[in-house]
This record gives C-alpha cells, sequence and structure tokens, in this order.
C-alpha cells in the first residue's frame, strides 16, 4: 500500500484530476447519438490514463469521471451504478494493457476489442436492458452496429495518440 501511495506525487494527482475533467468535458460536449447509441472520444483519455497511472488509478479516475459528469450534468435516466462499473473495466483493461509499455499495434488492438466488444458491446447494453426495462436483443443489434464501425476508428486514433513525438515527452516529465 506505501508504494502505491508514494507514487501519488502532488503533479501526478493533479494531473489525474485534469483528465477526469477532460474525460468529462469530452463525455458532455464531444459526443453525440441518442440514449442507447452513443459515440464519444472519451477513450482516448482513458487511454492516458491508464497508460500514465496503470490499471487501479485508471479505473478509479474513470469511475470518479463518470459519477461527478452524471451528477454536474446529469443524464438521461439519472445516475446508474452500472455504467460506473463499465468505466473501471473500460479503463483497467487499458491499463492491463498499456501501463509502463510502449504501446504496440497488437496491444492496441486487442484492448480495443475487449473494450469495445464485451464492455461497450455486451456490459453496457445490459446496463440499458436493466435501465430502461428494454429487452436486451432489442438494443443490441443498433449497438453493436456502432461498436463495429468504432473498433477501426479507436484503433487508428490510438496508435496515432501513442505513437505521438509530443506526447511521449510529456510522459517522460510526468
Amino acid at each position: 500500500m506505501n508504494s502505491f501511495v508514494a507514487r501519488l506525487t502532488t503533479r501526478k494527482l493533479s494531473l489525474l484530476g485534469f483528465l477526469i475533467a477532460l474525460d468529462i468535458v469530452v463525455a458532455k460536449f464531444l459526443s453525440f447519438g441518442i440514449w442507447s447509441v452513443r459515440v464519444s472520444l472519451t477513450f482516448v483519455v482513458v487511454f492516458f490514463m491508464a497508460l500514465w497511472f496503470g490499471p487501479l488509478l485508471a479505473g478509479i479516475a474513470a469511475g470518479c469521471a463518470d459519477i461527478v459528469g452524471t451528477l454536474i450534468f446529469g443524464g438521461i435516466g439519472g445516475y446508474f451504478f452500472g455504467f460506473t462499473i463499465s468505466a473501471f473495466v473500460g479503463a483497467f483493461v487499458y491499463g492491463i494493457f498499456f501501463y509502463q509499455h510502449k504501446p504496440q499495434l497488437w496491444q492496441i488492438i486487442v484492448a480495443v476489442l475487449i473494450n469495445v466488444l464485451l464492455i461497450d458491446a455486451c456490459l453496457n447494453t445490459f446496463w440499458l436492458m436493466e435501465l430502461y426495462h428494454a429487452s436486451f436483443w432489442a438494443l443490441f443489434p443498433t449497438r453493436i452496429v456502432k461498436e463495429l464501425i468504432m473498433i477501426p476508428l479507436q484503433v487508428v486514433l490510438l496508435y496515432f495518440v501513442s505513437h505521438n513525438r509530443t506526447l511521449q515527452s510529456l510522459e517522460k516529465r510526468i
């Protein structure tokens, strides 16, 4: 536990807070769609949380961003704990694949496939089913089409972001 707390310098904690705020802003202002199908770029922010802080801290930060974002801006149906679980698990998966590694293309592909197919398509559809008392199979076809479209977009964006020299030099200063 001491090594975990020792890693949290004031600078790192401030950066993590900034990434949480950025996640909230991106989720609110850079996403679009309807209640059952939303497209957002928050996965890029979560990628940096995971890359720089590891699975556990990234998961906690993503969960906090979900809670605080919903409390500040509300959401259709209000706060639902299931989406916080999804946010935590998604960031945790990214942390497993990217923390203390230079992300390789195969790692990005596998992490995106896990997040998009298992968490976004299946788990979040289950949460929507529970929240709105809708049929899983009524929601799933439109959601899986959106997720299949998002896979190449996420892989390409994360690959280019992870190989950006400016962002790599920023990581060394953290």
